[in-house]
């Protein structure tokens, strides 16, 4: 199963180059398929399919929606809308945060709501860097997230010492709670993401809520590259943005 999981995401990742290009409605949702085979059928454009018969709307009908609208009532095609640069980029653009508009309703019926005990139904415990701190924590089996965890650690344990002390300790994984100036569930609340070594992270609102945000960062590269090829993108792509989070989400992974 987990080879089987592994082989997936590594056809989504191949694909990327191809989906570069990708604008319209129909290549934007064929890419979110993709992503999650294991719980996603198809699409007809106006809806997304789930495996279990379940039809939802991927547009919400309003196409003039304010950044804030978006952060906080995104609907799945907003949640597609702004390109995540993979791999060495320039400080990000105002108010470009590829992967904070996120369809609330889409990641419950993904991952269970934390609320009311789902989501830790689905928890599994690994040993996030064996060699260099080896402690365990609890992440989300769903759409393998767990797998493609191990598979990280694994990689950053074998960097420098230097480079690698910024994985350790983590500041957490599963946290049930809205995102600070949103309002809308966390990864965290899914168990899908996670926030490294508060010592090396800098974070948008830490410098105050100004009329502009002066870009910050210290996570190591090496490190950000590990976690993109095993499909988490990462808040320091992001305008606003939060260095030590990392969150899966591959279907914004296309080059």
């Amino acid at each position: 199963m987990i080879a089987s999981r592994a082989a997936r995401i590594l056809v989504v990742l191949a694909l990327a180059p191809a989906l570069a290009k990708a604008q319209t409605r129909t290549e934007l949702l064929d890419r979110l398929v993709r992503a999650y085979p294991e719980a996603l059928s198809g699409h007809d454009d106006k809806r997304i399919l789930w495996r279990d018969g379940t039809a939802m709307p991927v547009d919400d009908g309003v196409d003039d929606k304010s950044f804030d609208q978006r952060l906080r009532d995104a609907s799945i095609i907003d949640q597609l809308r702004l390109s995540y640069p993979v791999g060495v980029s320039a400080p990000p653009a105002l108010n470009a945060d590829p992967g904070r508009f996120r369809n609330e309703a889409f990641f419950k019926k993904m991952y269970g709501d934390c609320r009311s005990g789902a989501v830790q139904r689905n928890l599994v415990t690994i040993i996030w860097l064996p060699r260099s701190w080896g402690r365990a924590i609890q992440v989300t089996r769903i759409n393998g997230v767990a797998d493609r965890l191990k598979e990280v650690s694994a990689e950053i344990d074998k960097l420098d010492p230097a480079l690698r002390a910024a994985a350790f300790p983590i500041a957490g994984v599963l946290s049930c709670r809205p995102v600070a100036d949103t309002g809308r569930m966390s990864m965290h609340g899914y168990a899908a993401a996670i926030d490294l070594n508060l010592r090396y992270s800098d974070y948008w609102l830490w410098a105050g809520r100004g009329k502009s945000v002066s870009y910050k960062n210290r996570m190591p590269r090496e490190i950000v590259d590990i976690f993109e090829r095993h499909g988490f993108i990462w808040g320091g792509k992001w305008y606003h943005y939060d260095t030590m989070h990392f969150e899966y989400r591959p279907e914004l992974l296309a080059r």
